[in-house]
């Protein structure tokens, strides 16, 4: 199974050097060992909360699949220009970063918010009341897949981005930027990744 830091790193795009890179020049499933695509399928094992590369045959074996030991990530995100956030609700979760994913946590059993850093994926305090009230305004929020699915939120600067995403979506976004922050503010590299990755992101939602 890939480690956390690994997961950050493929997600994020960083090239391998040496042995690891004749080995990620063939990616296999992480279940029967076939070789897959660039563009593959992933599962979340819920103990570890690790993600899982698979083919298209193992991650139909998961399709319906309520509990167990993995859950199907779904493929796509979906995105939501109708979303209401006024800017006191956002401060309200009292976020140190304009950007954050909250989805719901089976083995929690409660709602978790997280934000990109130079560390990693960092989680946050979550007020219920908060949570409650985005609820009522956005009631769509109700349908997420626990585990699986995150509302993503980015309003860096003048943005103002809302996205159903699948959680490897996420975590490819806090790779990206762990990967290539530098100094206090992050440099001009790294927001100029989070913006094409939200162009993409957008572009294929």
């Amino acid at each position: 199974m890939s480690s956390p830091l690994a997961n950050l790193r493929k997600f994020a795009g960083a090239k391998p050097k040496g042995e690891s890179l004749r080995r990620a020049a063939v990616e296999q499933c992480e279940l029967c060992s076939i070789r897959v695509p660039p563009q593959h399928r992933h599962l979340l094992e819920m103990t570890t909360q690790k993600i899982v590369c698979v083919c298209d045959a193992c991650a139909l074996r998961f399709q319906d699949v309520v509990e167990g030991r993995f859950k199907l990530i779904p493929r796509d995100a979906r995105a939501l220009p109708d979303f209401a956030m006024p800017d006191a609700d956002w401060e309200s979760f009292a976020l140190p970063i304009n950007l954050a994913f909250f989805f719901y946590s089976t083995p929690r059993k409660k709602m978790m918010a997280y934000y990109p850093s130079p560390a990693g994926a960092t989680e946050s305090l979550l007020p219920l009341d908060a949570w409650e009230a985005l609820v009522s305004q956005n009631p769509h929020l109700q349908k997420l897949q626990p585990d699986v699915e995150a509302l993503l939120v980015n309003r860096a600067g003048n943005a103002r981005n809302y996205f159903i995403a699948p959680i490897d979506k996420c975590y490819e976004l806090v790779g990206t930027i762990r990967m290539h922050w530098r100094g206090l503010s992050g440099g001009q590299e790294v927001w100029d990744k989070i913006e094409s990755f939200f162009s993409h992101l957008k572009a294929n939602a």
